[in-house]
């Protein structure tokens, strides 16, 4: 049975989550790799709305064994929170499986996000300010704190000692903040201890003996494409690798055994934060597209930037990741427009590129070359089979697909779990 990878094509917001729903029953295991509490999923299933950001999606699918992977930096208190309130609501979260070596974000880390960023003042990032980023410099600078130091009390200690003698110089000698005291962090990550150990495995281990057991396992990536640490709009970008190549380091999955790689591509697109972005409206366009899709950050709450549908973007997408399938959302939001433009190109200075800049000045002057298409006028959200589309709407997805160099296996056509057209299977059944 197929290891599928699933990406975002964009950046981010695509419709992750309705993209894993949807597979749900015929998935065994659902492994987010990257990224933490600074992006998530929401997923209206019989017309409950469920809004994850640390945990896999598929911990909404009683049949699945959700895994948080050792690519993952986990806020403990969030990750309570939110095993809390899904099980308020009648959902069971036992299956959580946890990696030993998934790193942990200490209050420091949080600390250090928020006052780094309103230093740099008009040279912000955007970051959400949970201590995504400080906590990966963290693990690349070897001293962060892992899942696993938690169980030894001795090590914890040494190592939030070791951490802070650094940090507590520049909170107080650079930002003029106050210094951590050690002891308050060993503690508060002492208190999580007992609650989190039955969640704690090897996950490598335990994912690599469920492929050899022909179980279905799909790596779900937090952010996106051009999110992504190296292969996104640097420096506006994450802090983790959100391509398909960080599925494998960030799960403990060799790329020997990746199947499939699904991107979702939204039928326009949307960003949160700083950075370049060619197509974006700054009209009624975008703000009807904004409004009807109810395009606000889940984690953040702020209205995202909308554009036009980027087809180098998502050419770039399907090179980097090498897509087998996309998943297109929200064809739907396009409903009430007799005319949809699509950028197929750009102009950087009197010069037309196809595909990405190569530096990121010709990217952030890159103008969006349209080609116009017919819209359709009419509620396509009943539609669930390709042929029930509109003429029109079929155009489009047809002329899409055959610019991004693969095929578009769903489309979305709705905000609920059924309103999706299944082309193709992504299973390869």
């Amino acid at each position: 049975m197929p290891v599928i990878v699933l990406i975002g094509a964009q950046w981010g917001d695509e419709g992750k989550g309705k993209a894993t729903d949807l597979l749900g029953d015929r998935l065994d295991y659902v492994v987010k790799f990257n990224g933490g509490n600074n992006a998530g999923h929401t997923v209206v299933i019989d017309g409950e709305k469920y809004a994850l950001h640390l945990l896999p999606s598929g911990i909404l699918s009683p049949n699945v064994v959700p895994v948080i992977g050792n690519g993952v930096v986990v806020d403990l208190n969030v990750l309570f929170q939110e095993i809390d309130g899904l099980e308020a609501r009648g959902i069971d979260t036992s299956r959580l499986r946890i990696s030993a070596n998934a790193h942990v974000i200490a209050s420091y880390n949080r600390s250090m996000d928020k006052v780094s960023e309103r230093f740099l003042g008009a040279r912000r990032i955007g970051t959400t300010g949970r201590g995504i980023g400080p906590t990966y410099a963290d693990k690349m600078n070897r001293v962060g704190i892992r899942v696993q130091d938690l169980f030894d009390e001795s090590i914890l200690r040494q190592k939030v000692t070791a951490a802070l003698a650094f940090k507590n110089q520049v909170l107080s000698k650079i930002y003029n903040r106050s210094a951590v005291k050690a002891e308050d962090v060993v503690q508060e990550l002492l208190s999580y201890v007992e609650r989190l150990r039955p969640y704690v495995a090897d996950t490598a281990l335990e994912l690599s003996q469920a492929i050899d057991n022909d179980k279905v396992v799909l790596c779900e990536a937090g952010q996106a494409t051009l999110l992504d640490v190296d292969h996104g709009t640097y420096p506006f970008v994450t802090s983790s690798n959100a391509t398909a190549g960080g599925a494998c380091t960030g799960s403990g999955i060799p790329p020997t055994r990746i199947d499939r790689v699904v991107a979702v591509l939204k039928a326009f697109t949307s960003r949160v934060g700083e950075g370049p972005f060619p197509t974006e409206l700054h009209d009624k366009w975008g703000d009807y597209l904004r409004e009807v899709g109810h395009e606000y950050g889940t984690t953040t709450g702020r209205p995202r930037r909308i554009g036009w549908l980027d087809l180098v973007i998502g050419r770039y997408a399907q090179r980097i990741n090498g897509v087998t399938d996309f998943a297109m959302t929200k064809l739907d939001n396009y409903d009430g427009l007799d005319e949809i433009p699509v950028c197929v190109a750009y102009d950087v200075n009197g010069v037309r590129h196809d595909e990405m800049p190569i530096n990121q000045t010709d990217f952030h002057h890159a103008k969006p070359i349209y080609e116009t298409l017919p819209g359709w006028r009419q509620d396509i959200s009943g539609c669930r089979k390709f042929e029930d589309l509109p003429r029109e709407a079929q155009d489009f997805v047809e002329f899409v697909e055959a610019r991004i160099g693969a095929r578009i296996s769903i489309v979305g056509v709705g905000p609920g779990r059924e309103a999706v057209i299944e082309r193709h299977s992504v299973l390869g059944e």
